[in-house]
């Protein structure tokens, strides 16, 4: 006989049958607790879910960095085309401007449409930084580093959220010059003129260059502060930016707008990073040493990025059931751009392309740019103006390389991506008041939305109310059909018809670009 039996015994025979029960209850509870066991097989769907979400959260880091890798270098492409590449097709332009009346017209343009949009860049950029000299840094410096730290903080947060203001109009005020300058004069006139179109662009690069310089000038007092509190507020303020995206509902649309974003953003950090070692090192007339003491603050500002990035997209993968292959459809679509960008019949400047996309504008950013190198850095003598030459050469040849090794990853992404018909076979949307050409795989339902020989409904395909006296086809990248396809719940053409109709008002937002609204947020 056991123990519990033997108390058991005695406490019956002592006549207490209650507590003797009582007991033996307890002992067998405890018993029951200690060796009691259980079968996750039981649950084997929930489980192998559980560990796939920890697989997808490995993944993040790994995939997103990929994607980051690829979109800033697409960043730096576009943004090195402004300082190499732009001024030589703009001196070519003005040549054959210059030379071709020698020749006879004959019915020729004096400039292509592409030749005028690089003028007009090119004297953008030429106006605003001849403007910047008037703007001092020195004062603006001064005038941001007599301000509290608390202030400081407040107008840092104001200049983020108006630096995506800027960037959402201004690429609209380029847009609409390059096409006022170059629309076809058979036309109805329907805009102001080019001049005024000029003066707004111009007002626009200007005014995003000062904010830019505003927002580096800050950064610049946070690294020069005394006890790094500033700069340890202002980079507490990415992880705020956690708490403000991960508990909401995202879609893939969404976190591909979050990912250019982000994209864009890195990318800028590094420029003003860049800013912010030249003016210092100026100060301390290019002292070697003071490079290793920007060092450190240099390191945490871009590591907070990397995990704040990281985090962020891990938890919102992971709360929307969202799996880590779809950066690889991300990295896919901006592959196909720059693929698309290249052919014979392109619709847009790639730059253009990445400006819409991810938002990155790169003519406020080469403006402040160019001010900030030329103002801290004197070139006097024939070997100085020997090595500004050497420099722009190695430019010359970074921009080379980096676009050869993107075109050939881009190649690569699209045909893992399956993508090549669509380069190929281009859908052409008809703009309201002119009928489209349907392709041959294509049919339209009796519900009104377009399916494919597989029987799939493509939302982007569906017919809106025309308007009349519009503008004639327009050829749209097929990487926004890419990413816009719908999902399975979203492929049931018998819903309700409110939301057939909600859906079809949403025609016009073929391109997923940086700042659309895609399920009722800009992200």
């Amino acid at each position: 006989m056991d123990v519990a039996g033997l108390f058991f015994h005695d406490r019956l025979c002592s006549g207490n049958l209650q507590g003797a029960l009582l007991y033996l209850s307890l002992l067998r509870f405890i018993s029951a607790e200690l060796t009691r066991g259980y079968f996750l097989e039981h649950n084997e769907a929930k489980y192998t879910e559980r560990r796939e979400r920890v697989y997808t959260c490995m993944r993040i880091p790994r995939e997103l960095e990929k994607l980051m890798f690829f979109g800033i270098f697409l960043c730096l492409d576009a943004f090195l085309y402004v300082f190499t590449l732009l001024p030589l097709r703009v001196f070519l332009a003005m040549f054959q401007f210059i030379t071709l009346p020698c020749y006879g017209l004959r019915d020729r343009r004096l400039l292509q449409p592409a030749q005028v949009c690089d003028i007009l860049k090119g004297v953008i950029l030429v106006i605003c930084y001849f403007m910047m000299h008037y703007v001092d840094y020195s004062m603006m410096y001064h005038l941001i580093r007599g301000q509290s730290v608390i202030k400081l903080y407040i107008i840092y947060n104001m200049l983020e959220v108006a630096d995506r203001l800027f960037s959402s109009f201004g690429q609209d005020i380029l847009d609409a010059l390059y096409w006022t300058a170059t629309e076809p004069k058979e036309r109805k006139r329907a805009h102001i003129g080019v001049i005024p179109h000029f003066f707004m662009a111009v007002l626009y690069v200007f005014l995003h260059a000062i904010l830019i310089m505003v927002q580096a000038t800050t950064l610049n007092v946070a690294f020069n502060s005394h006890n790094k509190s500033l700069l340890t507020i202002m980079m507490s303020n990415n992880f705020v930016e956690i708490k403000g995206s991960v508990f909401k509902k995202f879609e893939k649309n969404n976190l591909f707008q979050m990912s250019n974003s982000d994209i864009k953003e890195r990318f800028t950090n590094y420029v003003l990073l860049l800013i912010v070692c030249l003016r210092n090192m100026e100060q301390f007339s290019w002292n070697p040493d003071h490079l290793w003491v920007l060092f450190p603050d240099v390191c945490m500002v871009i590591a907070s990025e990397i995990a704040v990035d990281i985090v962020k997209h891990a938890f919102i993968t992971k709360f929307n059931d969202i799996t880590a292959d779809v950066y690889s459809e991300y990295r896919a679509s901006l592959a196909f751009d720059l693929v698309s960008s290249r052919q014979k019949n392109a619709y847009t400047d790639y730059s253009d392309s990445v400006s819409r996309r991810m938002g990155f504008i790169p003519l406020p950013l080469a403006v402040l740019l160019i001010r900030v190198v030329t103002s801290s850095i004197k070139v006097q003598g024939v070997l100085a103006y020997a090595c500004v030459v050497l420099f722009y050469c190695g430019l010359i040849s970074l921009k080379v390389l980096n676009s050869i090794v993107l075109l050939g990853k881009s190649c690569q992404y699209v045909k893992e991506a399956k993508m090549e018909e669509k380069l190929f076979n281009p859908v052409l949307t008809a703009t309201p008041g002119k009928p489209v050409s349907k392709p041959q795989s294509k049919f339209k339902s009796t519900q009104g939305i377009f399916t494919d020989e597989n029987g799939s409904t493509s939302v982007t395909n569906q017919p809106v109310h025309q308007k009349e006296n519009m503008p004639t086809l327009l050829v749209t990248s097929s990487s926004d059909q890419f990413l816009t396809t719908p999902d399975g719940e979203e492929k049931d053409i018998s819903q309700e018809s409110s939301e057939l109709k909600h859906r079809s008002s949403k025609k016009d937002l073929l391109e997923i670009d940086r700042f659309t609204i895609c399920g009722n947020r800009i992200d």
